[in-house]
């Protein structure tokens, strides 16, 4: 009896054991196997290509250039680039000549003898005229520098100018144009109510007046020549500024002198050329910025002497106009002389083709 006893018991703890073993597995199945993933982008195929290698630009080559100004305000706008070209540091090879007129350069500039060269605005005109856009305007370098000095005090206004006699330079070009414009403005006709005695060089008009004694003298002058004869001749007033009296008529303002290139050979030269605007640029701004020491160079290469251009600069209205600036000034005056003699700008105002936009 204890022997079946002791079976049952021994049968019933195994049947347990087993319940539990079985309850264990059902409780921890086997996870189902995770799918592979997806590649987002399919290989390339293709091997990459080696990175592209910058090619060196080749150095600028030097053009030979030659190059001309007046003596006066745009020869001291270039005073730099000359002392550059002398020292062999300008980025073209660059011959100077310093003109007393425009008359001495006209001709070598339209055979491109002289491909580039600081002359009257209006000349520009009527050179681009006459040899039918041979000639090419770049650049405004001088604004108004024109004044009427006399050695009394009979000139208040330009009114007071109706029966004098008024030495000037300049004729056929910017000065006589702009003075006659001013005259006729204030109702004097400058073939009958004036004398206008046009002399060669303002210098010699500077002598006049310097030796004038006790006569009194009058004359259109520019700077630097104001200031010459001043330094002579304290007692010198300057009665009018006369781009202070265009002004009172005008918008625009005056352009006594600008920056012109043969035209054939600017269109050969164009990266030779946009080198030049860029030295010639920073030299405006030497003269202007740098007073004392652009005046030792005016007089270095004999221009005026040094105390001369020391005070005449701030009054030279030395400029650099380039681009849309250049034609916007230029264009309006060029319509004012047009409006009122034609011949002043040689027969028509000029076509797009005259203004040089870099």
């Amino acid at each position: 009896m204890k022997k079946l006893l002791s079976m049952i018991l021994l049968l019933t703890l195994s049947a347990m054991l087993l319940a539990g073993c079985g309850d264990k597995k059902a409780a921890d199945p086997t996870p189902a196997p995770t799918e592979a993933a997806t590649p987002t982008t399919a290989p390339t195929d293709a091997p990459t290509d080696a990175p592209t290698e910058t090619p060196t630009p080749e150095p600028y080559k030097p053009v030979d250039i030659n190059a001309a100004v007046l003596k006066g305000p745009t020869a001291i706008g270039m005073v730099k680039l000359m002392s550059e070209a002398e020292a062999g540091t300008a980025k073209n090879n660059y011959t100077f000549t310093v003109a007393g007129t425009a008359d001495e350069i006209t001709a070598s500039i339209i055979k491109g003898d002289i491909p580039v060269a600081a002359v009257p605005c209006n000349l520009a005109a009527t050179l681009y005229n006459k040899t039918n856009g041979g000639v090419t305007v770049c650049a405004v370098n001088t604004l108004g520098v024109l004044y009427i000095v006399d050695t009394g005090d009979s000139v208040q206004t330009v009114a007071d100018l109706k029966g004098k006699t008024i030495y000037a330079t300049g004729a056929g070009t910017t000065p006589e144009y702009t003075l006659r414009y001013l005259l006729t403005s204030a109702g004097i006709d400058p073939d009958k109510d004036v004398t206008i005695t046009f002399l060669s060089e303002a210098s010699e008009a500077a002598a006049r007046i310097a030796a004038a004694g006790d006569e009194e003298i009058i004359a259109m002058l520019p700077q630097p020549y104001v200031t010459t004869v001043q330094m002579k001749m304290p007692e010198l007033r300057v009665a009018l500024d006369v781009t202070a009296e265009w002004n009172k008529l005008n918008e625009s303002t005056v352009v006594t002198g600008v920056i012109v290139a043969n035209t054939a050979w600017l269109n050969a030269n164009r990266e030779a050329f946009n080198v030049f605007l860029d030295e010639y640029r920073a030299s405006t701004s030497f003269a202007v910025e740098s007073v004392d020491a652009a005046a030792d160079l005016v007089e270095h290469f004999d221009i005026f002497k040094a105390a001369v251009a020391k005070k005449a600069i701030p009054q030279c209205n030395i400029v650099c106009y380039t681009g849309e600036d250049m034609k916007k000034a230029v264009s309006a005056y060029l319509q004012i002389l047009f409006d009122a003699n034609p011949k002043a700008v040689g027969g028509a105002m000029p076509g797009e083709d005259f203004y040089y936009i870099p």
